[in-house]
């Protein structure tokens, strides 16, 4: 997607015209985020671009990026400002914004967009939730990686959020989100974050969603299952759509919900 209008060539190395483009481009970024349009927020990055979550040390194709913030735009509607003015040379495009919902404190961070020609390339996001009622330096944001979990914090999270999950079953509140688990651990949402990721292998939509569908198989594989709809399920477990149940399942068990329980009946039959 280009970042700037291709009909004004004469113009595009004068510095006023660079950063009203960049500017426009920014916003029109920010709208998809504004509007949960996870693939609006993609097509921001050309085809073969990355998209670098720095804190949770996650790379992301662009067609991995539509896929996780379809996830995250399921369970989070936050919404994003652009805080001061945006910064642009001729190969770089860079800003600081917040977000902010109802449900959570502010989150602060900086992110570093890298121009191939005409495109952008790469998009770098430096992130953190915070309670500084400041707000942070653009050059300060990648202090926000350095906040790393030591072998005894990192052991006290993961069993905390073991806990959580196999004993007191929280997937199954359909409005889980990073903030409101990380308090219930009782740590950041970047630390939270880090213990998801290095703890377990995975980011924290494909961990929630791994307990949500593991209860789903359960009821799936149940002798009433059939008189049990594949809907009330996925609420049941703790998705709050039905798309979105399908899209974990099947990412989780190479099966649609209805061929798993087809299946398994099938083989109980037999036995």
């Amino acid at each position: 997607m280009q970042w700037y209008y291709s009909e004004a060539p004469l113009l595009i190395y004068c510095l006023e015209v660079v950063i009203m483009r960049a500017a426009e481009f920014v916003q029109s970024y920010f709208d998809a985020w504004n509007h949960s349009d996870a693939k609006g927020v993609a097509e921001h990055l050309e085809k073969d671009g990355t998209y670098l979550d720095v804190p949770t040390n996650e790379q992301y194709s662009r067609e991995d990026l539509i896929a996780n913030l379809v996830d995250f735009f399921t369970y989070e509607k936050p919404s994003y400002e652009l805080i001061g003015e945006v910064l642009a040379s001729e190969g770089t495009i860079a800003f600081q914004y917040r977000m902010f919902s109802e449900d959570s404190d502010d989150w602060y961070g900086a992110e570093f967009m890298s121009l191939e020609g005409d495109s952008v390339i790469k998009i770098v996001d430096y992130w953190n939730p915070t309670h500084l009622e400041t707000q942070p330096a653009m050059v300060s944001a990648p202090k926000y990686v350095k906040s790393g979990l030591n072998s005894d914090q990192m052991e006290k999270y993961t069993n905390q959020l073991s806990n959580l999950m196999n004993n007191e079953k929280a997937y199954l509140e359909p409005d889980l989100t990073m903030p409101k688990l990380a308090s219930l651990v009782g740590c950041s949402v970047n630390h939270l974050s880090q213990a998801v990721n290095s703890g377990f292998g995975m980011n924290f939509f494909d961990f929630l969603n791994r307990y949500r569908v593991e209860a789903a198989q359960e009821m799936l594989s149940l002798n009433d299952s059939q008189s049990q709809a594949i809907l009330d399920i996925s609420f049941a477990v703790g998705f709050n759509s039905n798309s979105a149940f399908y899209a974990a399942f099947k990412k989780a068990t190479g099966q649609t919900p209805a061929q798993f329980r087809r299946t398994f009946l099938a083989k109980n039959s037999d036995a």
